[in-house]
């Protein structure tokens, strides 16, 4: 990796991965704002303002914003989450100043149209009722509600129809302004880019916004756990949990991962081979761990029919508590060698690569190496890894969530309550 980066006057901070085979880059920015910073009356507000971002510029119309990237082959897209916003973009080298106008555009210059702004909040509505709709979409809303209860860290990304009603294009403007300063901002471009240049290109196009921080979210606290049944008349009971995980600075991050895989990370994963392969009771089974900058978030799920959901949940739960005790070194070995290929199959992507250093400019301050990744996960071992697996089963108890019909899910529930709390603290000494 050949990465610069220089820091500018208004404390936005600019990097870059130059690969020099390639003939297009990777380009954006992030924002160190997301749906955690939203007040009660601003839910929703994040993801509005992206979508708004390209209806309209005072330069531009919305057409002509989609049209002058397409023109030149390259694509415009943006995300929201918890804790950060990305605008991005791809293109062919020769169009990586064209590429961060328009991106420089939208955030600096939006116009918030009126009309625009109506119709968007019909879109989301619209996105809204899909969620609604979706079962295994909807569950993980009512999981992270219970996760994180009253606090942003729990509310959708999306808002809610009568939070939209109520956002005006000042609201909007206001919002921009509190939030996006350069200090919080990442210009990040990967593969035909030459690093001087974009530095000077961002300076010029940039210098609006503030070199002041921008608020800081409140801490976020995982809850008390707990239950929550949602009774649909589905073909399938879906079946979700959430443990407090660890936030991204936490030395046990890496061991956690390897865990998380190991229990149920891919078509090797203990819970795929035991509940899939030899019972036969779920099509989809997996788990996930999401760091953040305060917390961190377990979560697995799952899909079977309402009548085998006692018997799911038993068999995660088991398996759950013997993982930590039973893990063995070609189990580590394997989530590693996974690992890995993850992080270096990624580096060869210029969008990978501009995306890993924006988020660690925002998370640690600076990108980390591919080496230093590299070592981080070659240092995990059984000790850690049980470790690690220890304390993500006594930090707190499971929110659990289940949805569909039949009499079984009440029952599945209670059960993955009690998970391994007394055995897992009993080990801890």
């Amino acid at each position: 990796m050949s990465v610069n980066i220089t820091k500018l006057s208004s404390g936005l901070t600019v990097v870059t991965d130059t690969m020099a085979h390639l003939e297009t880059a990777a380009l954006g920015v992030w924002t160190g704002v997301g749906g955690r910073d939203e007040k009660p009356d601003e839910h929703g507000m994040s993801h509005l303002l992206e979508h708004m971002a390209f209806k309209g510029t005072t330069r531009r119309t919305s057409q002509q914003i989609a049209e002058e990237i397409e023109a030149v082959g390259g694509d415009l897209n943006a995300a929201t989450s918890n804790e950060t916003t990305a605008y991005y973009a791809r293109v062919l080298k020769a169009d990586v100043p064209l590429a961060l106008d328009v991106l420089s555009d939208i955030l600096a210059n939006p116009s918030f149209d009126a009309e625009e702004l109506e119709r968007e909040k019909s879109v989301i509505e619209q996105e809204i009722g899909a969620a609604q709709d979706t079962p295994d979409d909807l569950i993980f809303e009512h999981l992270s509600e219970l996760s994180y209860p009253d606090q942003p860290m729990g509310r959708s990304l999306l808002g809610t129809p009568q939070t939209l009603a109520g956002f005006s294009r000042d609201n909007l403007q206001n919002y921009l302004s509190t939030h996006y300063h350069g200090p919080d901002m990442v210009v990040a471009a990967a593969g035909a880019v030459d690093h001087k240049n974009v530095v000077a290109e961002v300076e010029q196009r940039f210098a609006s916004f503030e070199a002041t921080p921008a608020p800081k979210p409140s801490p976020a606290m995982f809850g008390k756990g707990g239950s929550r049944v949602i009774h649909r008349d589905l073909e399938q009971a879906h079946l979700t949990l959430a443990l407090e995980g660890v936030p991204q600075s936490d030395l046990s991050l890496f061991s956690l991962q390897v865990f998380t895989n190991i229990l149920g990370g891919g078509m090797s994963s203990r819970l795929f081979q035991e509940v899939r392969e030899k019972r036969g009771l779920c099509y989809s089974i997996y788990t996930f761990h999401a760091a953040y900058s305060d917390t961190g978030f377990f979560g697995l799920y799952t899909g079977t029919d309402p009548a085998d959901a006692p018997e799911m949940v038993e068999v995660i739960v088991d398996e759950m508590n013997n993982a930590v005790e039973t893990l063995t070194e070609r189990e580590i070995a394997r989530s590693k060698a996974q690992m890995k290929a993850g992080l270096l199959m990624g580096m060869e992507s210029c969008s990978a690569r501009a995306e890993q250093m924006a988020r660690h400019m925002l998370a640690y301050g600076r990108p980390l190496t591919v080496d230093e990744l590299v070592a981080r996960i070659d240092a995990v071992t059984v000790e850690t890894t049980r470790d690690a697996a220890r304390g993500l089963l006594s930090r707190s108890r499971p929110a659990v969530v289940a949805l569909g019909g039949g009499r079984g899910l009440d029952t599945a529930v209670s059960l993955a309550e009690g998970l391994a709390r007394p055995k897992a603290k009993a080990l801890l000494h």
